[in-house]
């Protein structure tokens, strides 16, 4: 008898999860699907949009570059070293540029961003939600998700394609520095076989990858944001859990997306 009760639980459990499950995703489809439609639709609101493309792009170079920097000079010196072993050191200009167009550049500019945005996007939102100023908005005749989540969702999607552009660019610069400072290259023949083996689908797909990276961040934070509940505390939950959620359906979208482009 204790065993079928213990098993009711777990079923009960299991179809609340589930349950929890589909409503969130009916509700992302829904924030994503209103967005849009008022994204194409009049009345557009300036400011904010023109607020959230200097806070998602300009103050995201420091920390994207400087990331950037530092991992391709990494990736560099890795190469290197692999590559002694087989006698194939004249790779490294070739892989730091494929690998940085391609799969480093984008989502690790993905991450950060989902680090600085996600996180603020849910702890302003949810503020909002809690203090009851959303409804102030619905009682003005403004549209939360047209004046909070369209403008978040435009910045990021134009902001993160040029971000993780000035990535690879960054990126491929770090190891061409180690590569001339450290590993025996000259900057003609390092510059020669980064630009021979880079192809512009190595940067277009880095550049999709980036979109899509973009509408993750956004929507997620817009999101945890309007789910937020219990105060103070609810709303640092939801700031986890926005950055947290973000940052793995980036890397999973990115497996798919890799696996989609780059399929023979």
């Amino acid at each position: 008898m204790k065993l079928l009760i213990y098993l009711i639980k777990i079923i009960q459990k299991l179809g609340c999860k589930a349950e929890y499950f589909c409503v969130s995703i009916g509700q992302l489809l829904k924030i994503s699907l209103v967005s849009l439609s008022e994204a194409l639709t009049p009345p557009f609101y300036a400011e904010p949009f023109l607020k959230q493309l200097i806070f998602v792009g300009f103050n995201s170079l420091p920390v994207v570059g400087v990331t950037a920097l530092f991992t391709g000079a990494a990736l560099a010196l890795q190469i290197f070293s692999g590559g002694s072993r087989f006698n194939a050191e004249t790779v490294v200009p070739s892989i730091v540029a494929i690998g940085m167009t391609r799969e480093l550049g984008p989502v690790l500019c993905g991450l950060i961003v989902a680090g600085r945005l996600s996180s603020s996007i849910a702890a302003e939102i949810g503020s909002m939600k809690v203090t009851e100023q959303l409804d102030a908005l619905k009682s003005l005749s403004v549209s939360p998700i047209r004046y909070l989540v369209t403008p978040r969702l435009a910045s990021s999607v134009i902001c993160l394609p040029i971000l993780t552009l000035i990535s690879d660019i960054i990126g491929i610069l770090g190891g061409l520095v180690i590569g001339i400072t450290s590993l025996q290259f000259s900057l003609l023949v390092y510059t020669e076989y980064t630009i021979k083996f880079l192809e512009m689908s190595d940067i277009y797909s880095g550049l999709i990858k980036s979109v899509a990276f973009g509408i993750i961040i956004s929507l997620s934070g817009c999101y945890f944001g309007f789910t937020s509940k219990g105060g103070a505390a609810g709303v640092g939950k939801s700031t986890t859990s926005a950055v947290i959620t973000a940052s793995m359906l980036i890397l999973a979208s990115n497996y798919l997306l890799t696996a989609f482009m780059f399929q023979k």
